[in-house]
């Protein structure tokens, strides 16, 4: 394959601090190149300088001559009073394509994205559907190299399966910044890792994720075995050096020297060895009261769509909820019923007395004039947390921040310093139940690990929203699935709605019917009968021990898929077999608690 882009030793500071050093990286026609490193590596000052935005201190970038390379940033941004139509000639029109040729390659491009309506403006667009506007602005362009910054973020799930098919089957090579460890699994041929902790600064594997992360633990394993071996031998160098040489004065020079080159390695080593974790560690109420939220036949919509309707649903202690949908399908209005920041237009919610919402909402923005002092601890150089006070540069450090960082503002954060800092306002609020939409945005790899073993060891409740499949998968107990047109189903997890997904929009509609639905009168109170009473005072309790059970059978999914696969199937029916069960008794609680009443 021919070398299309190379680098050698490039270099990135900004003021005092370096990026990265001596960085050397070459892309060849076909490759998927999936690039990641920590937050504040410089990946997405790379892809700037390998599209020419910027310029590196040092050296060289060589691009084969009459090789085209198209950019998508991360933030779609689009000229005001542009329509789709107009984007995509403006792209045209870069390249020196003939007018005559545009309305053929703009149709083929738009329609391949999934846009029906050319003339919509731009800036109209939802977030998900913006992104898919800049791939196709960078695609019409025909492009040798395209090189993509978290092209994921915003996308649906729909939208990132399309966005992985297009890569697979492309005819262009690509470098693709993402977190998204499905979408690395799935779609890069070639991983790199810009990282600190390697000698070059960069870590190469040929293969996708799972590929890399095999090769880096053997890496890594061998560095630490090098460090073993290192400090072994300057112990001894040292205390010869405290004895004092007594051979010939060149040998012991040069055993001196070898010494110092030795001490040198091993701290730079030390050095690059060195890893911090952020410390996210949300905190339950310890409410006492297993239902927390009832939705009875909840519907909600605008004038010209109904989101859905007929939603019974109840969320207990200790259920994490994964709520999937279609950009538009009613997900984050749904958070926000739950909230209560505004009301269903049918149907009731109940919240159990005292109950405490913490909200992470994908559109709340930090002042950015604010320092990152204030952003952290608004009213003093302190904040209360698990009753204790912490001074702010403590609690600072906890999420990877320095202290000369405190006073420096906001906007000088990245995309995923920023995400840090909202998270860790919400570790300050305890809560018994968490809506967390998009939490992951601009989160990089080791960060959304440690975000999933504290949401898994949360002990109240969990509703998320993430395009994160990963996530998804590994958090929920449970996925309750928008179609945007009225319905809202639970699912065992995210594979089994995306496969009913399909199956449904495959499947030939039927005729709407005009015919009203009877009303049935509502029937009247009833007191409880002495069985009924019974029955009552045990429920509670019947419905812990059966979600128990139903814990333990999903916290059982990820060994039995890597020990006996083939009982996979099984368990899922058990699973929905005892969910079923617990949403029976659920109703029943519910009837009875009305006839109590």
């Amino acid at each position: 394959m021919a070398l299309l882009l190379n680098t050698n030793k490039i270099s990135k500071s900004f003021g005092a601090a370096p990026l990265f050093r001596g960085v050397s990286l070459s892309i060849n026609e076909g490759d998927r190149l999936g690039l990641i490193g920590p937050n504040g590596s410089g990946k997405s000052t790379l892809l700037q300088i390998l599209a020419g935005r910027i310029e590196p201190d040092s050296g060289d970038l060589v691009l084969r001559g009459n090789t085209r390379l198209a950019y998508v940033p991360q933030d779609s941004n689009f000229e005001p009073g542009e329509t789709v139509r107009g984007v995509m000639r403006r792209a045209m029109r870069s390249i020196g394509l003939r007018e005559s040729e545009w309305q053929a390659r703009e149709s083929e491009t738009l329609g391949r994205a999934g846009f029906r309506d050319f003339d919509t403006q731009a800036e109209t667009l939802s977030g998900g559907w913006r992104k898919r506007l800049s791939i196709a602005e960078a695609l019409v362009q025909k492009p040798e190299i395209v090189l993509l910054d978290e092209p994921t973020n915003h996308l649906d799930l729909a939208g990132i399966e399309w966005l992985e098919k297009l890569l697979q089957g492309a005819s262009f090579a690509c470098v693709i910044v993402s977190h998204d460890r499905y979408f690395l699994e799935n779609v890069p041929t070639r991983m790199a890792e810009l990282s600190r902790v390697y000698p070059d600064g960069m870590f190469h594997v040929a293969g996708n994720y799972s590929a890399f992360l095999e090769q880096k633990a053997e890496f890594l394993h061998a560095q630490s075995q090098r460090q073993s071996a290192l400090e072994n031998r300057v112990r001894i160098e040292m205390e010869w050096l405290r004895r004092g040489p007594k051979a010939r004065a060149t040998k012991a020079k040069a055993r001196i020297d070898n010494a110092g080159e030795l001490i040198a390695e091993l701290s730079d080593l030390k050095s690059r060895s060195r890893t911090a974790e952020a410390n996210f560690d949300f905190v339950a109420t310890g409410q006492k009261t297993k239902r927390l939220v009832h939705l009875e036949n909840v519907g909600f919509g605008f004038e010209d769509k109904l989101l859905f309707q007929n939603l019974t649903f109840t969320i207990t202690a200790g259920m994490r909820v994964g709520l999937v949908g279609a950009n538009g399908s009613g997900k984050t209005t749904l958070l926000q019923l739950l909230r209560g920041d505004i009301a269903p237009l049918q149907g009731s919610i109940e919240r159990s007395d005292n109950l405490r919402i913490v909200y992470f909402d994908q559109r709340r923005q930090i002042n950015p004039d604010l320092s990152l002092r204030r952003a952290l601890a608004p009213d003093s150089d302190s904040v209360i947390y698990r009753d204790r006070v912490i001074h702010v540069a403590s609690w600072a450090a906890r999420f990877l921040f320095a202290s000369d960082q405190l006073d420096q503002p906001v906007n000088k954060l990245s995309g995923g310093e920023r995400a840090r800092v909202l998270i860790a306002n919400l570790m300050l609020e305890p809560a018994d139940l968490l809506l967390l939409d998009e939490p992951t945005n601009d989160l990089d790899i080791p960060t959304l690990e440690i975000l999933e073993e504290s949401l898994l060891e949360f002990k109240g409740a969990l509703v998320l929203v993430t395009h994160d499949r990963y996530l998804l998968d590994r958090v929920s107990t449970i996925v309750l699935g928008l179609d945007g047109g009225g319905k809202a189903e639970r699912f065992a997890d995210y594979s089994q709605w995306a496969s009913e997904l399909k199956e449904a929009q495959n499947a030939p509609r039927p005729a709407k019917s005009k015919t009203a639905a009877p009303r049935v009168p509502a029937p009247q109170k009833k007191k409880l009968s002495y069985i009924e009473s019974r029955e009552y005072e045990s429920i509670e309790q019947r419905i812990a021990e059966l979600e128990d059970v139903l814990h333990a059978k999903h916290m059982s999914v990820e060994d039995v898929a890597r020990k006996e696969p083939r009982s996979l199937e099984k368990l899922y029916k058990e699973i929905e077999a005892s969910q079923q069960e617990v949403d029976a008794l659920y109703a029943r609680w519910a009837e009875l608690e009305e006839k109590a009443g």
